[in-house]
């Protein structure tokens, strides 16, 4: 299968967001023996969990899911900006559901019943028209400026600041912070952060993104020791609170 700019040469971790036994076996069946993962999620929480865990090339999802929390889940994913692909395969599918679903951020839509090889279509198309991934230390391709406490982090400049004075940042430094800084208020487990940051996996014993992160809030922390914008979750990894409010509350 490609992504549209080339064949892919690792596996396609794609998440089926969806309660129906039927739709869950008939897409595994479909990218069975293909370089496709297919996880299932059945809500919000279990999506979560997985995209947290690493990164998530397409969404497919059933918009009535829980009395419409899938189109809730989508809206929630583009405010917080992001832009993971996304079809919605959906058991309503009158010309009002597919105007609804396409304008909450879905980027195709397909109705129940679907034939397989149409949703493989559709999958190949929505890949083919997303841009060239950024490199994870790259500047920014468009203006982009994030403001949380007395700092203005401009991504295209890649340039930090503090009230009017920079910040010098590495690259690292920088690929860290940008990753943290789009995904606010999202828990990133530390495989989701490597692969954000680094653009890769990184070992079981490799401590090297806590120390990145460690050295961030050195930066921006008035007490690193109890982070406000760098917060800690237990058991999952880091996240990143602009207003820095309690992340837990």
């Amino acid at each position: 299968m490609e992504d549209g700019h080339q064949a892919l040469h690792r596996r396609l971790r794609m998440v089926l967001v969806d309660d129906d036994p039927s739709t869950q076996a008939q897409v595994r069946l479909e990218f069975e023996g293909q370089d496709v993962d297919v996880l299932v999620a059945t809500d919000s929480a279990s999506l979560n969990r997985l995209m947290a865990l690493g990164h998530t090339d397409l969404i497919v999802l059933e918009p009535g899911l829980n009395q419409g929390e899938g189109l809730e889940i989508c809206r929630h994913l583009r405010g917080t900006g992001d832009d993971t692909p996304l079809i919605m395969v959906s058991r309503k599918a009158t010309e009002v559901d597919r105007i609804v679903g396409l304008e909450v951020g879905a980027d195709d839509y397909l109705a129940k019943p679907f034939h397989s090889r149409e949703l493989r279509a559709r999958i190949q198309a929505v890949l083919r028209r997303q841009p060239i991934p950024e490199p994870p230390g790259a500047p920014s391709r468009a203006a982009e400026i994030i403001h949380f406490g007395p700092f203005e982090f401009n991504l295209q400049r890649r340039e930090l600041r503090k009230g009017p004075e920079p910040v010098p940042l590495t690259t690292g430094e920088y690929a860290m912070l940008k990753a943290l800084a789009r995904h606010p208020g999202q828990a990133l487990s530390r495989e989701r952060l490597a692969q954000l940051a680094r653009g890769r996996a990184f070992g079981p014993f490799d401590r090297s993104l806590d120390v990145q992160v460690s050295r961030l809030r050195r930066m921006l922390e008035e007490d690193p020791a109890h982070p406000r914008f760098i917060q800690t979750v237990w058991g999952v990894g880091y996240v990143f609170v602009p207003d820095g409010g309690d992340a837990h509350a």
